[in-house]
Order: structure tokens, then sequence, then C-alpha cells
């Protein structure tokens, strides 16, 4: 990681349909799917979904913050999920599909403090937010086929994202 780069890291349920929104951003590097905040070391898949490694499916994106915001990337994760549900996102139950913003330093953590406020309280939810702002922990990379997963498989992956609710959800409240 370059220098001037920085990290941000969200769960927002399956990780395959965390990736594509953030490819939109000049500023964004890199994006990887994976496994954290959990205890498990080097968790793999199955060991994440059986909700015993206290692990979420994540996203961590390295960006250029000259290129794009902390704050551009936060509004982006907040309409990809259900801030509001605490037993998963979607069809998709359970601790590992959680949602979560993990900061990397403490500015990240006061911008993210102030999004979840203003979402809470200016956006279109009726029930309060649930998603938790806490501290960045060792990011384990998920398994190869898991990596871009929407455009290795990109008919399968459309068909979840519309089969799982996410799609309609997304609409019905950002109208995009």
């Amino acid at each position: 990681m370059a220098e001037q780069t920085k990290l941000a890291t969200f769960a927002g349920g399956c990780f395959w349909c965390m990736v594509g929104p953030f490819e939109q951003f000049e500023g964004v590097l890199s994006i990887t799917s994976g496994y954290t905040g959990g205890s498990t070391e080097n968790p793999t898949y199955e060991e994440v979904c059986s909700n015993k490694t206290g692990h979420v499916e994540a996203v961590q994106i390295e960006y250029d913050p000259e290129k794009v915001s902390y704050r551009e990337l936060l509004n982006t994760f907040w309409k990809q999920i259900d801030p509001t549900d605490r037993g998963g996102q979607f069809n998709d139950r359970g601790d590992s599909y959680q949602t979560a913003i993990f900061y990397h330093d403490e500015p990240q953590k006061l911008e993210a403090e102030q999004s979840r406020k203003e979402l809470d309280k200016e956006g279109p939810f009726n029930n309060p937010i649930a998603t938790p702002i806490i501290p960045a922990k060792t990011f384990y990379p998920a398994e190869e086929y898991h990596q871009d997963y929407h455009k290795k498989n990109q008919f399968h992956y459309l068909m979840y994202r519309k089969g799982s609710g996410r799609e309609g959800f997304i609409k019905d409240y950002w109208g995009e």
C-alpha cells in the first residue's frame, strides 16, 4: 500500500454485492472480499458461514483520499444495505452477514459516526440504525473464487442480487 492511500473496511452482508458499487470511483485502487471482526485466524468461507468464528463477510477498499473521500465511500456503503437489520442482510441471515463499519483511524471513526447520526436523523428509515462502528481488526482475504465474483459469474450474481431482495430494497429506498 502506497503512503498516500488509505483503507476502508465495510461489512454489508454478502461481500459479492459490496464490490461493484465502489468500483465507480476513480480513486478506488482495489477492493478485496474477505472476513474480519472475529478471532479465528485465516478462516475459510465454510468456517465463517458456521457463525462460530465471530467474523463477518466484508470488503476492504484501498483508496486515494485525494481522489475519493471517505465520506463518499460511506455514502455508497449506506445505500447498499438495510442498516436497521441486526440479523443479517436480506435473505442472508446470521452473524456472518451483519453490517459494520470498521474504522482504521480516529478521523474515520468520527466521520462514520457523523454519517450514521445524519442517516438516523434524515434518512428514509423508520427504525434506528443498527450498524455498529468498530475498530478495524485483522482482515483475511476470501478465497479466490469470491474475488470479483460479480464479474466472473455475472448472470448468477445478478440473479442473486435480485433474488436476495437487495436490489428491490435499494430501489425502494434510494431509487437507484
